[in-house]
This record gives structure tokens, sequence and C-alpha cells, in this order.
């Protein structure tokens, strides 16, 4: 399997290219040069299948040359060693509740896959790595946790000083060994330039830079199996039975996700695409033409505080188009088409609330603020689309409720119990660095910190 950049200036690279380098050479981000199909019989077989066994299944063809069926077994059965819940909400509509991992958010699904593979390759390869990742919530920790320990890979995560909550931050500032952390006075997207600047410059080459954000693709294939896995259990897919995905999104890696599922075949009738005030994407939709917000707009939905995803580079290439990395269209994608696999929308601050107390009155259901907005979407499309009203619908919870707790227990009274991956946390010692968004004040701390 051949990965290619969606700047196609260099050439297609395999799997373990695209892992270790993260970014491509000339700033795109890479795509499988052909997106697997779904086998008949992988349909009929999915969902009797463990969630590792299913993992495995699909990730093999992306993994061709790479690594042995044996290695995908190895690295999917030590990552996924937690449940995926499906909770009955409303009739035919659901909640998908990857809140289940090690740091209580769906990004353990695509880091932990990450932290076995790239430490994998480096032990093969006798090489060590340095992973810059910037995260606007999530990401930040379950990288962390994913490579803490991992011998020849260090951490080094970037957060917005003042748009993570408490135990987001604590997640990753209480760990220390191979994991760094640094608090920037600025923006998700300040801590993304500042990264991806870094890949690019050659003065930084030595240090054998990768990325752990979505523009890594190792982030992307893991969090396809979750859509195949949910559909499974709920439709019949092998019948093509479609089903409707709501899809709370900030950098679009999760969306990105179910995208490739639904190329490779997976029977979807409508992506539901969800995003807080940051509205870039849904005015994309509506428009065809595209504008980042800068800065971006802060919501208590903080994950999702992206005025210019990465990812949309990669939905535009999908789709018959060509989108840089600064957001620039030089040839514009099939519209037609993404508005009939799309649904876009924005949800506010207030509406997030309303969501989360109206669902637990109606339905005794916890949301959290992301999980709200893909559930907001979700009525939104509904209220649109009479004919869905019996179509089996999947909303992403992608983070617990107990991270927010303050927001959760101001609007439903109830103080979400603590999962065993935050217990005590609040307690830890926290250990990390500031500094302001200047690219050469972040060059010189490489070169002070990991220049052997």
């Amino acid at each position: 399997m051949q990965y290619y950049s969606t700047n196609h200036a260099v050439p297609d690279v395999d799997l373990a290219h695209a892992l270790l380098q993260g970014q491509a050479g000339d700033k795109g981000l890479y795509l499988p040069r052909e997106v697997p199909q779904l086998s008949d019989d992988l349909l009929r077989r999915a969902r009797d299948l463990s969630y590792p066994d299913l993992a495995t299944e699909l990730l093999m063809p992306y993994s061709e040359g790479v690594f042995t069926r044996d290695d995908l077994v190895a690295i999917c059965h030590d990552a996924y060693t937690y449940p995926v819940p499906l909770e009955q909400v409303d009739g035919p509509r659901h909640v998908m509740r990857l809140d289940q991992g090690p740091t209580a958010s769906f990004k353990d699904f695509a880091a932990r896959f990450m932290g076995r593979s790239l430490g994998k390759l480096v032990r093969d390869r006798g090489q060590e790595l340095l992973i810059l990742t910037a995260t606007s919530g999530d990401t930040g920790s379950a990288v962390a946790h994913a490579f803490l320990g991992v011998p020849g890979i260090r951490v080094l995560v970037l957060f917005p000083r003042t748009e993570v909550s408490d135990r987001q931050r604590k997640q990753m500032t209480t760990l220390g060994d191979n994991v760094a952390t640094i608090s920037v006075e600025g923006k998700f997207d300040d801590c993304q330039a500042l990264v991806k600047r870094a890949f690019a410059d050659p003065d930084l080459a030595g240090l054998n830079l990768s990325s752990a954000n979505s523009i890594n693709i190792g982030r992307l294939l893991p969090q396809s199996v979750y859509y195949v896995h949910a559909a499974s259990q709920l439709a019949d897919i092998a019948g093509g039975e479609e089903v409707i995905f709501s899809v709370p999104s900030g950098n679009f890696g999760d969306l990105m996700g179910g995208i490739l599922a639904f190329k490779g075949g997976l029977p979807v009738a409508r992506f539901v695409v969800a995003t807080n005030a940051n509205d870039e994407v849904p005015r994309f939709v509506a428009t065809g033409e595209y504008a980042k917000i800068e800065p971006s707009r802060v919501c208590i939905s903080n994950a999702m505080n992206v005025g210019h995803p990465s990812n949309l580079a990669r939905l535009v290439t999908l789709y018959g188009g060509r989108m840089d990395e600064t957001g620039k269209i030089h040839e514009q994608p099939d519209m037609d088409a993404i508005r009939r696999d799309f649904f876009a929308v924005s949800i506010s601050d207030e509406e997030t609330r309303e969501t989360i107390g109206q669902v637990h009155r109606d339905h005794g259901a916890i949301l959290e603020p992301h999980g709200a907005v893909g559930w907001a979407g979700l009525m939104r499309f509904l209220a649109d689309h009479g004919e869905h009203a019996d179509t089996t619908c999947i909303s992403l919870e992608t983070a617990h409720p107990a991270k927010f707790p303050e927001e959760v227990q101001a609007i439903t009274g109830v103080d979400p119990a603590l999962p065993p991956s935050l217990e005590g946390l609040d307690d830890g010692e926290e250990q990390f660095g500031s500094m302001d968004v200047s690219y050469d004040q972040f060059k010189a701390h490489l070169q002070q910190e990991y220049v052997a």
C-alpha cells in the first residue's frame, strides 16, 4: 500500500514512512493511494468479531509490506482492552461512547495504535523519534499516555494556556518520564502552526520529528474501525442497510476515519458534521468558499476550537479537489457530492447546554459538551429530513462527562462519577513549560533540549 501527499509534490511512500514522517515533505498530508474495499465476507462477519480482531482485519490492507498479520494482532490486542458501548437513547438513535480508554477520550483509539506501531518501527530500525503534538484538549493526554515509557521515543505536547480544562491539562502535565509539555499563550491553531512549521524546517531535520496529531495518517486509520464496529452491531450492513453518523468535529480527523470506512464500502446514508461556533466548514459546504477563522472562537466544547482544520485538505482531495496547507483551494472539489454525503451544521454554546439538559431530562443520558454538539447536530438533521425518522443513527460521544464536571453538574445537577482513568488525577504534581506564540522561541527550545 502506497500513500501520497495532498499537495502532490513528493513521491509516494509506504505506511512506515508516512507514520514516521507525519507530515509530507511538501507540507501536504498523506492519504492511501487506494482505499481498501470491505469484502462481503468481512461485512457478514464484522458483528461477531471482537474489537481487536475487527481492527486487525480492517488495518491489514493499509499495513501491507510494513506489518505482518502477527504484528497487527499483537498491536491491536494490546491497544484495545476496553469496551466500546453503544447506548440506545431514543428508538433508533444511539450514542457511541468512545470514552472508555485510559484517558477517557476517543483519541485513545488512535494514540494507542500509534504508540505501539511507532514503538515497533523505532525498535526495528534502531533509531530515536521526537513526537511533536499540538492539542486543543484530549489529543495531548491520549498521545502522552500512549507513548509514555516507549523506548526511543520522546514526546513534546503544546497546548493553549487558557483553553483546556483542568483535568485535560493534568492528564498531560503530571506524567514526566519521556513526556514534556509546553503551555502556549495562544490558540490551538497557533500550537498547530508551530508544529507544522517545525516539520518543514531543514534546520531541525536531525531531530527525526514526527507527529501524533491527526495530520499523521496513523491517527485516521484506526479511527475508521469504530465506525464499522458500531454499524455492524446496530444494522444489517452485509445487506446494505445504511446508517447515519453524527460526528462532533474540530480538526476533522475523527470524521476522516469515518470517510475512509465509507469510501471502503461501509453503507452510510449521511454524515452529520457538527461543529461549534467555529463554523468555517459548514460555511464552506453551504457556499463552496472557504475562509478560516482567525483567531478561533472559544467555546465550551474546547477540543473543537479550531479555525482551520488540517484534515479539510484530505476531504477536499477525496472529493476531487486540492487545498494546500494554508487553506487555499487550487482545485474545487465536487461540492454536489460533498453536500450529498455531508450535512454540516454549527451549534452554539447555548444550544450545546440546552442539549445536555434536554437529553438528561428526557432520556436519562449524560452528554458532555462535544457529544452534545454531535447530538444537537443530529437533531437538526432529522428535523430537516423526516424521511430518516426510522434510520439507525449513531452520534459520537468523544470524551467522558467527568472531564467537564463543572458544566455537566451545573446543567444536570449530576456530578459525573470519575472513571478509573481519572481517579487520583487532581492530586498529581504538574510540570510544564510556557512560551509565547513565537516560532523562533520554539525552535530554540527544540535545539537546546533535543539536539544531542
